[in-house]
C-alpha cells in the first residue's frame, strides 16, 4: 500500500474518532504521565495491519515508541503480544480505538483468507477476492486478502474487462459469445474475462479465445467437465478457468479438486469473523 494512502486514511479515521479531542483522557488522565502498553490477540488470527496501526499512534503523537512483536502475515495464537507501546498515556488512549479498529478489521480478512487457501492446499487453485469490498477501503482489503495468502483479482471496472450475464443481456442480440470475445479483442489489449453459465456456453466461448472463462456456479462435475475441454485445446489457446459463485468454506476444496485455475470468492471480505484484539498496561 501507498503510504500517502495509509496517512489519508488513518486521517480521516481519527478524525472521525477525536475529532476536537479526546475530553475524557484530558479530563482524566494527569498531564505528563507515561504508560506502558501491549496490543493483545485474544483470539488465534493472522495479523494484518500493523504499520497502519503504527501510523495511528505517529499521527496521535510521534513521540510514542512502537515496537512490533510480530510481522505483517504472521500467524498467532490467542493471547499473542503484537506490538508494545511507550509514551504519554493521554495520546496512547486517545490511538487506541482507531489502532485496534484497523488490526482487528484487517486480520480479519488475512484470516479469513488463509482459511480458504489452507482449504485447497495441494491443488493449483489459487484463491482471488472479488470487488465486492468496502467502499473507499478496497486498498485495505485486497493488502489484507495478499497478508492471508490470497491473490488480486481485478483492481476495478478499468483495468480488466470482465464481460458477465448483465452485459451479455445488454450486448447485441446477433452474435455468439465467441463472436463477442472477438468484438471486445479488436478494441483492447486488456485481457479479457467471460462468464459462462454451462458447458453449452464454454463450447460456444472457447473459438473466441478469451484470457480467462469465468464458471458461475457450475456444479463440480460440470467443472470437470470444463477443465477436460480446455485441457484438449493447444497449449496456447487454452483460457484460465476461474470456479466462482456461491463458494464457501464448505466446498471450495471440492471446486479446487476439479482442476481449476482460480477460486474467487467475496467471502473473503463480506463474510470476515471480528478478531478480537485489546490494549493491556504494564504495572
Amino acid at each position: 500500500m501507498k503510504p500517502q494512502f495509509i496517512n489519508a486514511l488513518v486521517r480521516t479515521a481519527l478524525s472521525e474518532d477525536v475529532g476536537s479531542g479526546d475530553i475524557t483522557s484530558r479530563l482524566v488522565i494527569p498531564s505528563g504521565v507515561s504508560v506502558e502498553a501491549t496490543i493483545v490477540s485474544r483470539s488465534s488470527a493472522v495479523v494484518c495491519g500493523l504499520e497502519v496501526a503504527r501510523e495511528v499512534f505517529r499521527q496521535v503523537d510521534p513521540s510514542i515508541r512502537v515496537q512490533l512483536r510480530v510481522k505483517e502475515g504472521d500467524k498467532v495464537k490467542a493471547g499473542a503480544v503484537l506490538m508494545a507501546l511507550d509514551g504519554p498515556a493521554r495520546s496512547v488512549l486517545t490511538a487506541e480505538r482507531t489502532a485496534l479498529n484497523f488490526l482487528s478489521y484487517l486480520s480479519a480478512v488475512a484470516s479469513r483468507t488463509r482459511q480458504f487457501c489452507d482449504a485447497v492446499r495441494g491443488y493449483k487453485a489459487v484463491i482471488l477476492d472479488t470487488r465486492k469490498t468496502t467502499p473507499g477501503l478496497r486498498l485495505l482489503e485486497r493488502y489484507a486478502v495478499r497478508c492471508g495468502g490470497g491473490q488480486n483479482h481485478r483492481d476495478g471496472l478499468y483495468d480488466m474487462v470482465l464481460i458477465k450475464d448483465n452485459h451479455r443481456f445488454l450486448s447485441r442480440k446477433d452474435e455468439t459469445l465467441d463472436q463477442t470475445v472477438l468484438r471486445v479483442r479488436a478494441r483492447t489489449k486488456k485481457k479479457i474475462e467471460i462468464e459462462v453459465d454451462g458447458l453449452v456456453e464454454l463450447r460456444e466461448v472457447l473459438p473466441g479465445r478469451p484470457d480467462i472463462v469465468l464458471l458461475d456456479n457450475m456444479s463440480p462435475r460440470d467443472m470437470r467437465t470444463a477443465v477436460a475441454l480446455v485441457a484438449r485445446l493447444p497449449a496456447g489457446r487454452r483460457p484460465l478457468l476461474e470456479a466462482s459463485g456461491g463458494i464457501t468454506l464448505g466446498n471450495v476444496r471440492a471446486a479446487a479438486a476439479t482442476g481449476v485455475d482460480r477460486i474467487s470468492t467475496g467471502a473473503l471480505t463480506h463474510s470476515r469473523e471480528a478478531i478480537d484484539m485489546s490494549m493491556e498496561f504494564i504495572q
